[in-house]
């Protein structure tokens, strides 16, 4: 199972994003069944998508379109309470404040898959809050 973060979504859907290529290639290798992102990616995409600056954002129709397609080949994974709760206890136990969270709230999704390989273009605030999984976090 690889795991994918908003980075490399954003960048999938945005031709002329700098990481455009190596996210789709990335991207064209995906299926359902071994892809993983989480439920919170979704709404980051779409807030990323549809704030950018102008020439490269998305209408909200077209970043709904966008997200419709990383969910025909991805599946979601979203935290119970309880794994909410315990990433925020870990997070503050590291000292990571502020939007690391977010992050942490992405490789805890991971963890739950089990991915092996996790995937975005934050590679070094993911192994700051997750150092337990250094050795499975690369760029595309």
């Amino acid at each position: 199972m690889i795991f994918l973060d908003t980075s490399v979504l954003v960048a999938v859907a945005q031709i002329i994003h700098i990481h455009h290529a190596p996210s789709r290639e990335l991207w064209n290798q995906c299926s359902a069944d071994q892809t993983a992102l989480s439920t919170h990616t979704l709404a980051e995409v779409y807030s990323s998508l549809t704030a950018m600056p102008l020439g490269m954002r998305l209408s909200p129709k077209n970043a709904w379109l966008a997200i419709e397609a990383f969910l025909k080949r991805a599946t979601p994974v979203a935290l119970s309470a309880e794994e909410y709760a315990e990433t925020l206890r870990r997070t503050a136990g590291l000292g990571h404040s502020g939007g690391m969270i977010y992050d942490a709230l992405h490789l805890a999704c991971a963890r739950k898959v089990n991915a092996e390989r996790i995937y975005t273009w934050n590679v070094r605030h993911f192994k700051m809050i997750a150092p337990d999984l250094a050795d499975r976090i690369f760029t595309p």
